[in-house]
């Protein structure tokens, strides 16, 4: 019988490499729903064009914190008149310790919306059913692609490369 032993302790070098992540907080920054033609959009029969716009952009607030906000716009229109708009700014404060420049892009551009999306997606759901419209149920997001896209971007137009904040 043979005995082997695994060593689980991570050396430095891992450790270093890896940063230490943590959620400070996530709350709304701003919250709107607008329905502008009720009650005559009620009459109609409920076949809705949807637009969905999502933004987010990142702020440092300390040394290694940021402020992410995640915005997503809705404007919902039923025969060319719109139903309602909703926009929600669903905010977080993250600490990212001992990240490097290349491991702290994607985890603020990416990793950070993601965590929001589901609490945002939440919030837009319920202005839709208390604005007496059916829910909205938002399809899922891939952050990652998002933000790779982005960066490609950022990279084949430098110039606007600084000008830009948002991802």
């Amino acid at each position: 019988m043979t005995e082997s032993t695994t060593n689980t302790k991570p050396n430095s070098a891992d450790t270093e490499a890896q940063p230490n992540f943590v959620i400070q907080r996530i709350y709304i920054k701003d919250i709107s729903f607008e329905a502008p033609n009720t009650p005559q959009v009620f009459l109609d029969e409920w076949k809705p064009q949807m637009e969905v716009e999502i933004q987010n952009r990142s702020l440092q607030i300390g040394t290694d914190t940021h402020e992410v906000v995640l915005r997503i716009a809705v404007t919902t229109k039923i025969n060319d008149k719109v139903a309602f708009l909703i926009e929600v700014q669903q905010a977080g404060i993250f600490s990212v310790h001992g990240a490097t420049n290349e491991q702290l892009g994607p985890i603020i551009g990416s990793y950070c919306p993601s965590i929001l999306f589901p609490y945002a997606r939440e919030a837009i759901a319920s202005l839709s059913m208390n604005g007496g419209f059916p829910p909205i149920h938002l399809a899922p997001v891939n952050f990652d692609a998002a933000y790779h896209q982005h960066m490609q971007q950022v990279a084949n137009n430098p110039t606007t490369a600084a000008e830009e904040t948002q991802h």
